[in-house]
């Protein structure tokens, strides 16, 4: 009887091995995404530019 135990435990412990399994999903992956994406852009001119986009001048800028 001694030694059935043992025999015993061990069919009965190497039944319960874990299973895992990693599968694909039967159906596509849907994102749904509402986004609103607005920009605004700011430029910053010397004021010897800003002159020459007022005056409509093509003259060259001093150096």
């Amino acid at each position: 009887m001694k030694t059935a135990l043992p025999i015993l435990a061990g069919m009965l412990l190497s039944g319960c091995v874990p299973r895992i399994e990693v599968a694909a999903p039967k159906e596509p992956i849907t994102i749904n995404m509402n986004v609103k994406i607005e920009h605004e852009i700011v430029i910053k001119a010397d004021k010897d530019v800003q002159t020459l986009l007022k005056n409509g001048e093509d003259a060259p800028l001093r150096q």
